[in-house]
């Protein structure tokens, strides 16, 4: 199973951004999604989730600003990014678990990263 995260790239603080996440292979079903950012010089952190029914979770520090979403059908998942600050700037991951095609378990299974810089 891959992932493929795009839509990164330069915005000015206060403008939006929208990621996407695909997944692609000997693909069953995707139970949860994930985002995850890293800053430069700082660890890996948690920005949200997405269950297969769609039940979401955020970190509080985009709650309320950062919409994720996913089409099942596409096996993609989203990340609106709105009211963005210099704050955001990092390399966004996604990560998904799941089942193959073999009904083996898969996961986390991560995608390269996308870049968002956020201009002040």
């Amino acid at each position: 199973v891959q992932l493929q995260a795009s839509g990164g790239g330069l915005v000015q603080a206060g403008g939006s951004l929208r990621l996407s996440c695909a997944a692609s292979g000997s693909i069953f079903s995707i139970n949860v999604m994930r985002w995850y950012r890293q800053a430069p010089g700082k660890l890996r952190e948690w920005v949200a989730a997405i269950t297969a029914t769609g039940s979401t979770n955020y970190a509080d520090s985009v709650k309320g600003r950062f919409t994720i979403s996913r089409d099942n059908a596409k096996n993609t998942m989203y990340l609106q990014m709105n009211s963005l600050k210099a704050e955001d700037t990092a390399v966004y991951y996604c990560n998904a678990f799941g089942e193959t095609l073999t009904r083996d378990t898969f996961g986390p299974a991560w995608g390269q990263g996308t870049l968002v810089t956020v201009s002040s």
